[in-house]
């Protein structure tokens, strides 16, 4: 039998977006339903792309589309818990990005983490496109070093 990773640390991740929780988050177990971690991750990459100028909701050439994600849940959260996502680059491509992700709450170690793949696309097509070259560097700065 495989032994189970430990949660990552606050100090691992290099940037954080902290999130509001709601009542509606939790579920009847009285804890942060599962599906929500991936609206927090959705959201921390999210706003860091919105407030760097690489994504434009509504406009802009280049989009980015999730291909993939996933998550460990470590222990629960519940509302009205202040929780923080840390936020790390794990690998970048031609057309991709694959971020590692943690939700914090009260304390250092993770609740959960995970990871989250965007594919940079053409909003004309939908097909991919390599990435804008500022958007690369910007996420060269997130990287982890293994």
């Amino acid at each position: 039998m495989r032994e189970r990773e430990a949660p990552a640390l606050r100090e691992e991740f290099p940037h954080h977006s902290p999130i509001t929780t709601r009542w509606a988050d939790n579920d009847a177990f009285g804890h942060i339903n599962n599906v929500q971690y991936y609206a927090f991750f959705d959201t921390a990459v999210t706003r860091w792309l919105v407030e760097r100028g690489f994504l434009h909701v509504t406009e802009g050439e280049v989009i980015c589309f999730v291909a993939e994600t996933g998550c460990r849940y470590f222990r629960p959260l519940a509302f009205p818990e202040r929780v923080e996502v840390g936020m790390r680059v794990a690998r970048l491509g031609t057309s991709s990005i694959r971020y590692e992700l943690a939700v914090f709450g009260q304390g250092n170690d993770a609740a959960a983490q995970g990871h989250f793949t965007h594919v940079t696309v053409s909003r004309a097509t939908g097909r991919p496109v390599p990435m804008p070259q500022a958007l690369r560097e910007a996420a060269a700065g997130l990287m982890i070093q293994k």
